[in-house]
């Protein structure tokens, strides 16, 4: 396991989740909900968050089918990282599958009592924290980084 802090990101249309872990990787923790409608914005938010937490890498959730196949959520996310890659480097961008991550925040701030309408903005954070903590264990397990790297256009 490499050690180093990462940034983990949840894109949505309207909010995006950033979520952080300590140097070990051990321990994932909610960072702040970026608004996601002005895109040329939130890319300024996650530079400063980038130069704030100084991660060793950015991980990307890449929404996926349940049968791995990708649709235009998929393509969204994918320009987005590629604009996010241009501006951290040198800071690595890497794309996780994030199957069911909004899903399993959601079903986690349920039973922990937050109704939905008072968790709408935390939910984006709790589904990053929830595709930090897979990847921190992918990594643990296969022993290389998870997901793909993107690469940077200029």
């Amino acid at each position: 396991m490499r050690r180093g802090r990462r940034l983990a990101v949840d894109v949505g249309d309207a909010r995006i989740g950033v979520a952080t872990c300590d140097p070990d990787g051990l321990l994932a923790t909610p960072v702040e909900t970026v608004p996601g409608r002005d895109r040329p914005a939130a890319h300024r938010r996650l530079a400063e968050l980038v130069a704030e937490y100084e991660p060793l890498e950015v991980l990307i959730g890449l929404p996926r089918s349940l049968n791995g196949g990708e649709g235009p959520a998929a393509a969204k996310v994918r320009a987005f990282a590629r604009e996010a890659a241009r501006r951290i480097a040198p800071v690595p961008v890497r794309l996780v599958d994030e199957r069911m991550s909004t899903v399993t925040a959601a079903q986690s701030m349920r039973a922990s009592g937050v109704s939905a309408k008072k968790g709408r903005a935390r939910i984006d954070q709790a589904a990053a924290v929830v595709i930090l903590q897979g990847a921190l264990e992918t990594e643990r397990v296969a022993g290389r980084p998870p997901g793909q790297c993107v690469e940077v256009v200029v």
